[in-house]
């Protein structure tokens, strides 16, 4: 077996490079081709519904109501009551037929299944699952008192997508629908102060992996914004104590000169993406460039944010 391996190293590399440049080129055009035509034949929403959780704030009250403009019937999830109730009467207001709010917490498997459940039993179906909700943290990791402190961060972030897309898993493939996530560009992008909130990785990753299980059953748009106005955006984050705080100084520091985009706009091309079937949504679109030093050159990324 060592004399195999042996043998693929030194072949591998040279036939890889040489299959690539010549697969590449009209593997973009056909990939071009069919952009052009989801562009021009996007998926109608209309009479379609959509369960969408991290709904009360941010990205994802834009998201609620980039839909309910296309006429989607809404499934709202978040835990404060009160927001989500303003958010589904302006999406009425804006076009949503039939709009229904769960306070719920997406870290509890029970409270997951229930309002998918209670979602199909409404509206006897289920189109798209928009998995927004996250929270933020801000700590160095040495200088975490207790690891137990940052669960919150992975119970939200990384199970709070997982739960809802489990047992909406039999209803969408009904459908041939379609799961959108928010796992922001920090899954790739090596921000200091973050390392907790970066495990974004795990969830592009693992979609990645369910977007080659499911096939062309349910299909998978995974968003990776960059700096947008929220409510992290704002300076709130989980402590290294484990409360979440108002940090206006700490905001400062981890935005720095990096600007600040629009959730409306941000929220515009996440959905615009996952009714013309894309794989992936970044916005802001330079956000991309990021992307491509970090898979090319990683050093100069690493440079760049030990310096700033």
């Amino acid at each position: 077996m060592d004399i195999i391996n042996k043998f693929i190293n030194l072949v591998a590399p040279l036939t890889g490079f040489f299959t690539l440049f010549l697969f590449l080129p009209p593997f973009y055009i056909y990939k071009f081709f069919i952009s052009s035509l989801n562009a021009l034949f996007s998926e109608c929403m209309g009479n379609k519904v959509v369960l969408l959780t991290g709904a009360s704030s941010g990205i994802g009250e834009q998201i609620a109501y980039q839909y309910a403009k296309k006429r989607a019937s809404l499934a709202l999830v978040a835990r404060r009551e009160n927001r989500l109730q303003e958010v589904a009467e302006r999406a009425r207001s804006l076009g949503a037929p039939d709009v229904l709010i769960f306070p719920a917490d997406v870290a509890k498997s029970e409270d997951c299944k229930r309002f998918i459940e209670e979602t199909v039993n409404h509206f006897g179906r289920l189109d798209h699952l928009v998995n927004n909700a996250g929270i933020g943290t801000v700590c160095m990791f040495e200088d975490a008192p207790d690891l137990s402190n940052f669960s919150p961060v992975m119970d939200v972030n990384f199970w709070g997508a997982i739960y809802p897309t489990y047992f909406a898993t039999p209803h969408l493939k009904k459908t041939r629908g379609r799961v959108v996530v928010n796992a922001s560009s920090a899954g790739w992008l090596p921000v200091p102060r973050m390392s907790f909130y970066n495990q974004g990785a795990a969830i592009i990753n693992f979609y990645e992996t369910l977007r080659v299980e499911f096939g062309p059953d349910i299909k998978i748009t995974i968003a990776t914004p960059g700096w947008i106005e929220s409510e992290i955006t704002q300076g709130k984050f989980l402590s290294k104590e484990g409360e979440i705080i108002v940090d206006q100084e700490m905001r400062e520091v981890q935005v720095g000169v990096f600007p600040v985009g629009y959730a409306e706009e941000c929220a515009k091309a996440i959905v615009n993406s996952a009714c013309r079937g894309e794989r992936y949504a970044t916005h802001p679109a330079w956000f991309k460039v990021l992307y491509l030093y970090s898979i090319f050159c990683p050093e100069v990324v690493d440079w760049l944010f030990t310096h700033r």
